[in-house]
């Protein structure tokens, strides 16, 4: 593996900064907005809808803060 595939990863445009862990779920919409969506299923059998935001870095971003909330 090349430094620079260590740095940006062979098919992701993620960087080694941004782990490819995914505690949520986030999935683009028809609009091309993208909603995150929570991992776990509730009673009724649909995942919990946690914010809808205009890039895939928005909502990455909420992620983190979301599992900043959680684990504090």
């Amino acid at each position: 593996m090349s430094p620079l595939e260590w740095i940006i990863g062979p098919t992701t445009g993620r960087t080694a900064a941004s782990p490819k862990r995914c505690w949520g779920m986030i999935r683009k919409l028809k609009s091309g907005e993208y909603r995150l969506y929570s991992r776990k299923k509730g009673s009724d059998g649909k995942r919990r809808n946690l914010g809808t935001f205009s890039s895939r870095a928005g909502a990455e971003k909420h992620e983190r803060e979301v599992q900043g909330f959680k684990h504090r």
